[in-house]
């Protein structure tokens, strides 16, 4: 097993504190499954949409959460009811997986989840950044003191 050294970049990237962590996040969701297939869509400045293909189920078989920077996308259809359905149909050849899913993408800092619509079996989840007004970038004069400890 191969150790990585990130000291140096703690040299340069000031206040990534939860780097490794991230790095370390990261190497986990290689046990992910390809299944089911999606796209992430960049639609605007600040706008994007993962649209993930979710042939055979509905809206009730599909779980859409969100916990902290964690986005999870869940599918699971009513064995009970897919096993009459299986009853009462014929394939000659089945071809679209109506198997159990989880699929988890790591959102970054302040990208929220502003809708979910499920169409011709492609489920659309809209994202936007919403970047806070103390967190936007500021331009400071110089020679400028800020005046707050002044009386």
């Amino acid at each position: 097993m191969r150790t990585i050294d990130l000291s140096p970049l703690y040299r340069s990237f000031i206040g990534f504190d939860r780097l490794a962590s991230m790095i370390d996040a990261a190497s986990q969701n290689g046990n992910q499954t390809t299944y089911p297939p999606y796209n992430i869509e960049l639609l605007g400045e600040d706008k994007y949409r993962i649209s993930m293909a979710v042939a055979g189920f509905s809206k009730d078989d599909v779980t859409i959460e969100v916990l902290e920077n964690a986005l999870t996308v869940a599918g699971k259809k009513d064995a009970e009811e897919s096993q009459n359905e299986e009853q009462k149909r014929q394939f000659l050849h089945k071809g679209i997986s109506e198997r159990t899913f989880e699929r988890k993408f790591h959102l970054g800092d302040h990208v929220k989840v502003t809708g979910a619509n499920l169409e011709h079996g492609l489920l659309n989840i809209d994202l936007e950044r919403e970047i806070p007004e103390e967190k936007k970038p500021r331009h400071i004069e110089i020679g400028s003191a800020l005046l707050e400890n002044k009386q």
